[in-house]
């Protein structure tokens, strides 16, 4: 099956086109500044060229036609016809306690999308502009939304609630919904294969680890627990976002600096984690040129880091018994060789012990344990996109039944 993914944000638009069969991505691309004047960069299988087109879009409707013509074009496309196009993926980034699986998109699902918009003031409105413009533009062919929080619904109610007055919940639904959820599910998939051993029988600790970072607990192939909470600041200090701190540092910080609470949020969430400490950047490769020139900043930013994770996965192996494996996953998960060995470093005594030529590679699919390690140690890069596709041909081919 060929399935269109589309990650829809407020004035971009990505997009692959994937055959569910092979796995193989058969185009790609990115509509860049909708709404203002329009960019499409695009890649087709044939050859690694990128091409790049300046296309007026004033609408997301605009972009999703830009991408077909281009998928048809006679040179840089890769289908003759829009018929070959089987189905339309979406990555949705809020579905609140209202999906805990992938849907076909409905008017019912658009409904409950929308009403998570309070949720997810940022993410899910673009969300919803890139489906309603794919069903103006392909008609008929069928829709499938794929959720950043589904596969966290599965967490115990007890690793879900904050401890503040239960009718805030039952108001407002606050409570930890987790996110990156794709990413988790399909590491998981893919280490169960790695170890030869079913996914219903592993306790697993999964790391997404980049500019954004969230870290799941997953026993026998559902989320347990995980670092992201009601939104994507809370967990770990991250590229730009603070992480878990103390909540009355925000009223502090409002008197004494003069300023508002979402002034204050948007410092945490901003100018925070890695930047902030750091004074340098957000890239994890820059604090590693930095700390090399010896900036004891940049140095403090990376530790900081690295212990969080260290105490998040310490956390999940004393609430699940154990582990079998500790997945490293996303840009700095699976590039950065310094984070997991600082990360699993002493951490021997739990069976967890990483050798170091292993550790050496980058984006590679690997078991970088010792060979006598009791935890395995495993470095899987994520494939959101293609999680979206299987998805997607799942409940197509279900619908056809």
């Amino acid at each position: 099956m060929k399935v269109l993914v589309i990650n829809a944000g407020s004035s971009s638009l990505k997009y692959q086109l994937l055959d569910t069969t092979s796995g193989e991505v058969m185009a790609k691309g990115l509509c860049e500044r909708i709404g203002i004047d329009g960019v499409l960069t695009h890649t087709g299988n044939k050859s690694d060229e990128k091409f790049k087109f300046d296309i007026a879009m004033p609408t997301h409707k605009e972009a999703i036609q830009s991408v077909i013509n281009v998928l048809l074009d006679p040179e840089k496309g890769v289908i003759s016809s829009m018929s070959e196009i089987d189905a339309v993926g979406h990555r949705v980034v809020h579905g609140g306690e209202f999906f805990s699986d992938s849907v076909i998109i409905t008017e019912k699902v658009l409904k409950a999308i929308e009403d998570c918009v309070p949720l997810a003031p940022l993410h899910n409105p673009p969300n919803l502009i890139g489906i309603e413009a794919c069903r103006e533009v392909m008609g008929d062919v069928p829709m499938v939304a794929v959720f950043d929080t589904a596969f966290h619904q599965t967490m115990p109610q007890s690793h879900y609630m904050y401890a503040i007055p239960y009718e805030y919940y039952q108001k407002y639904k606050i409570r930890r919904y987790g996110f990156h959820g794709t990413s988790h599910k399909y590491v998981s998939q893919q280490a169960a294969e790695m170890l030869g051993r079913p996914l219903e029988d592993l306790k697993l600790i999964t790391c997404h680890l980049g500019n954004g970072s969230s870290i799941c607990a997953i026993n026998g192939g559902k989320s347990y627990d995980t670092s992201m909470g009601f939104t994507p600041l809370d967990g770990l200090p991250m590229g730009t976002r603070a992480g878990n701190l103390d909540p009355a540092i925000i009223e502090f910080l409002s008197e004494h600096e003069n300023l508002s609470a979402a002034q204050v949020i948007n410092i945490l969430n901003k100018k925070s984690g890695m930047l902030g400490i750091s004074g340098v950047s957000s890239d994890f490769r820059d604090l590693d040129t930095a700390i090399d020139d010896g900036n004891a900043r940049a140095a403090l930013a990376k530790d900081m880091f690295n212990l969080s994770v260290k105490k998040i996965i310490g956390s999940y192996i004393a609430e699940m018994g154990g582990v079998d494996a500790i997945i490293f996953t996303a840009g700095v998960g699976e590039n950065d060789r310094s984070v997991r060995w600082d990360v699993c470093e002493h951490m021997e005594y739990l069976g967890i012990k990483i050798d170091p030529e292993k550790n050496k590679y980058r984006g590679k699919q690997m078991d970088i344990s010792i060979d006598y390690a009791r935890v395995r140690v495993l470095v899987i890069p994520t494939n959101e996109e293609l999680m979206i596709a299987k998805d997607t041909e799942r409940l197509v081919n279900e619908a056809k039944q």
